[in-house]
């Protein structure tokens, strides 16, 4: 008995220190990692849509009516768009940096679609903190690698940190050089 003691319990505390030592490891990559919310408001109409979100052609999820989910995304450039191709928003990600993408319903011929429209930080922000807000349900998650449907903690601090970083991708996609 006492040999399995010597044996075990080492062995029980190497184990426990290890788990101890990955969320470090997965905190650090993440920070490395910008966050990308993408929500759509409650409203009537298009209340039946589900339009999907992309980011560089990979399907992350299909947004319900009045829901949103989180997306650490690598650092660099990358396109996000719905079911609507002609529209969709071009991101030169930081790590460590927050964007806000809101989607729209437009009408369509036969059927509406989803229009993604970057936001300022603190409107995001602001917006992210309604009530009417929900996370996304996780069957509608095409990618959990990237995307998180846990509760968003958003505070106003973090909106005028990246309030630079936002209005000056906004003003690099309006220029007219």
């Amino acid at each position: 008995m006492r040999k399995f003691n010597r044996l075990f319990f080492p062995v029980l505390f190497l184990g426990l220190t290890s788990l101890a030592e990955k969320p470090t490891v997965n905190s650090a990559a993440e920070s490395a990692k910008a966050t990308v919310y993408v929500y759509r408001y409650k409203q009537f109409a298009g209340s039946a849509l589900s339009p999907s979100v992309y980011c560089d052609e990979v399907q992350l999820a299909r947004l319900d009516n009045g829901r949103y989910f989180e997306a650490k995304i690598d650092p660099g450039t990358h396109v996000f768009h719905s079911n609507d191709k002609q529209s969709g928003v071009e991101l030169d990600v930081k790590p460590g940096q927050k964007y806000f993408i809101r989607v729209e319903i437009a009408a369509g011929f036969m059927k509406g679609h989803g229009r993604l429209v970057l936001m300022p930080a603190e409107q995001g922000t602001y917006e992210l903190q309604s009530s009417k807000l929900r996370p996304l349900d996780a069957d509608k998650v095409d990618d959990p690698s990237r995307v998180s449907v846990e509760q968003a903690h958003v505070n106003a601090e973090s909106a005028t940190s990246n309030a630079v970083a936002t209005d000056t991708s906004l003003d690099q996609e309006h220029d007219p050089k």
